[in-house]
């Protein structure tokens, strides 16, 4: 299952609480149609009825169902650069 470290888990809470405005929501990814070896990233105040939820830290991050089977043994990390935008990243776990 995805793992996500602490710093991922404190951006996509934050995230979350100002996109959203809700304790449930979170970051979705989901496989792109036109490029399955591609992501999409959204935040969504709920996960949709098949994807999978990992939790961390009070951290919601949904996976559809392609998505969580390519990302299964990584690790989402999180960066917020000088200019305040976020940067995603997957390694091995």
């Amino acid at each position: 299952m995805l793992t996500l470290t602490d710093n991922a888990a404190s951006i996509v809470k934050g995230l979350a609480d100002r996109v959203t405005g809700t304790e449930t929501g979170g970051l979705r990814i989901a496989t792109q149609e036109t490029d399955p070896t591609n992501f999409e990233v959204t935040m969504t105040p709920v996960p949709q009825a098949d994807d999978l939820v990992v939790e961390n830290d009070g951290a919601h991050v949904f996976l559809e169902s392609n998505a969580a089977t390519a990302l299964a043994d990584k690790t989402l990390d999180a960066t917020i650069d000088d200019g305040g935008a976020v940067r995603f990243s997957i390694a091995e776990a």
